[in-house]
């Protein structure tokens, strides 16, 4: 299969470099304005640079494509791929607007194209081990879970706020977990230290009798990926970053005092156990799986509709903290 990268910065590069690892998959060339940055890569993955995507477009024959541009460009790049027929990978979130997102998969639909998004957190080994446990019942009732995405202002960001940006990875999250949609959103947030953009919010998510909080912000000092998940058998920390996963398993019964109520007793709490994790990339696993939706016909691991989900909820978040 034959694929390119639409803009080489951050996320893009990391995206390109996977490309010319994976088997079965050649990266043929990237585009990006800025022609060091787009020379440099091209030179190190052995595949063509272009400064205008669109001649990237028009010259090459392409199976698949990234597009790692700013958030505000995704549905122009983006159309313009679907209007060649070329499959694509859209970081996210998948637009600025839910208008610009359903446009862009109203095309997509209309060409036969495959398009998934990056939600690349549903591919990280540790939240995939997760899901399976939550799966076999070995946490029991899910009753909350709390996501913590922490970090300094990243410089590349100019276009999106803390929660279109990064919020968004965690409320994709929980609905994925949850396998379904919150059905009440509240939140607070603001401008802390960057007064163009908000860079800290807490948003709370209802799921029916469950609950979803995410904490996200732009001014801590140190990187933190966090995700603490309390059931009704197991409390589970999971770190994304070093993708470690502990368990903490519930020891308590339900037994009748000497007036025949219902009584809880809790045992000594056992010791941590740390869950085996098979370590891997995600962006690696991330455009495998889009790699093999392609191949065979079936539908992408993250859909467009929930990536619309997520950006929906995500906006709503923001215009409840501007109010």
């Amino acid at each position: 299969m034959k694929a390119a990268v639409i803009g080489v910065g951050n996320m893009g590069q990391h995206h390109a470099r996977n490309y010319s690892e994976i088997s079965g998959i050649d990266l043929v060339a990237i585009a990006d304005l800025d022609p060091k940055i787009g020379e440099t890569l091209a030179k190190r993955f052995n595949c063509k640079y272009y400064q205008d995507y669109k001649e990237l477009l028009e010259k090459e024959e392409l199976d698949m494509v990234t597009i790692a541009v700013p958030t505000k460009l995704h549905k122009k790049v983006a159309l313009d791929c679907i209007q060649k027929g070329i499959n694509i990978l859209i970081e996210k979130p998948i637009a600025a607007t839910v208008s610009e997102a359903k446009e862009v998969v109203a095309a997509a639909k209309a060409k036969n194209v495959k398009f998934t998004v990056g939600h690349i957190e549903r591919f990280n080994p540790a939240v995939l081990k997760l899901k399976e446990m939550i799966a076999k019942g070995k946490l029991g009732e899910i009753v909350s879970i709390n996501n913590y995405r922490l970090s300094p202002m990243p410089a590349q960001i100019k276009d999106a706020n803390v929660v279109i940006d990064i919020g968004v990875h965690d409320i994709d999250l929980m609905n994925w977990i949850y396998g379904k949609l919150p059905t009440q959103i509240m939140a607070t947030g603001g401008n802390a230290i960057n007064q163009a953009q908000q860079d800290y919010a807490e948003i709370f998510l209802k799921y029916g009798q469950s609950a979803g909080v995410v904490k996200a912000n732009w001014i801590t000092p140190a990187k933190i990926r966090r995700m603490i998940v309390c059931g009704t058998k197991a409390y589970v920390e999971l770190n994304f970053i070093t993708q470690e996963l502990d368990l903490y398993e519930s020891e308590y019964s339900m037994e009748s005092n000497d007036f025949g109520e219902f009584v809880i007793k809790f045992g000594q709490p056992k010791d941590k156990k740390t869950i085996k994790v098979e370590n891997f990339e995600p962006i690696k696993a991330e455009i495998k799986s889009f790699a093999k939706a392609i191949k065979e016909n079936t539908c992408p691991a993250v859909t467009a509709r929930e990536a619309i989900d997520a950006l929906d909820i995500a906006c709503k978040v923001d215009r409840m903290i501007r109010r």
